[in-house]
């Protein structure tokens, strides 16, 4: 399994909603609220082989509320 984090821009007065939504989805690990450029910020874990641009495009861009994506792929945790 590959660990991603998803920043989440969201339309104004829906983050809550948007992280109420991809929880109750179940296809994050975790997810935070944040401050500055984004709204929230998701961790994920796929699977080696899985396309993550096409989950993210399917599970989590079509979540309503959802403004924009940034998706950081890690490599080693530490």
């Amino acid at each position: 399994m590959r660990a991603y984090f998803v920043q989440i821009k969201c339309d104004l007065g829906k983050s809550y909603e948007v992280a109420s939504a991809i929880a109750d989805s179940e296809v994050a690990s975790e997810i935070y609220s944040t401050a500055g450029g984004f709204d929230l910020l998701v961790k994920l874990y796929l699977e080696e082989d899985q396309d993550v641009g096409r989950f993210i495009a399917d599970r989590i861009q079509t979540v309503p509320g959802v403004r924009d994506t940034y998706t950081l792929v890690t490599f080693k945790a530490f």
